[in-house]
């Protein structure tokens, strides 16, 4: 498995470890979510693979991850969008946040989350070992969704998604 970058509370790097491991331990660690958007303001959503080690089978944001060692993390979220997602576009930096929740089968997710925002107008060409499913949504159907079955979405996408959609439609 690969190595994320631990972090104290103002991102400042302080180690480097296994993934697996961090998770493990509930360490911080940087990650980054993307929120791809098309001309109709719509969410490009993303159900995650059913053998992924956490959050399987769940929707989320377009893609999720964790820069490399030494890997910027406007680039380490480009390649990843289209190792992903197969899609190619300029990201955005617009804010970040720190979240912690322990999952089912006893790994922590401890991030330090960089949430970025591009547009995308397009069908994406997901890799089926990452994402299972794919849809555009507006903010009122995923709003609709999460009061029937908030279980069916990760646990960071209902912290952030609001606050995504108030950004986007305020620009």
């Amino acid at each position: 498995m690969a190595n994320v970058i631990l972090v104290d509370s103002k991102d400042y790097q302080v180690g480097i470890m296994d993934k697996l491991e961090a998770h493990k331990k509930g360490l911080l660690h940087r990650a980054y979510s993307i929120f791809l958007f098309n001309q109709q303001k719509e969410l490009l959503l993303q159900k995650r693979a059913d053998n992924k080690y956490h959050s399987a089978g769940l929707w989320s944001n377009t893609c999720c991850s964790h820069p490399a060692p030494g890997e910027h993390l406007t680039t380490a979220a480009q390649n990843r969008l289209i190792a992903e997602m197969g899609i190619t576009t300029s990201l955005q930096s617009v804010f970040s946040f720190t979240y912690k929740t322990t999952f089912d089968n006893g790994l922590t997710e401890h991030e330090l989350d960089h949430v970025l925002i591009g547009y995308f107008n397009a069908n994406p060409l997901p890799n089926p070992a990452e994402v299972s499913d794919w849809r555009f949504a507006s903010q009122k159907q995923i709003a609709s969704e999460l009061k029937e079955k908030p279980d069916a979405y990760t646990f960071w996408f209902k912290m952030i998604y609001k606050r995504v959609f108030k950004f986007i439609l305020s620009n």
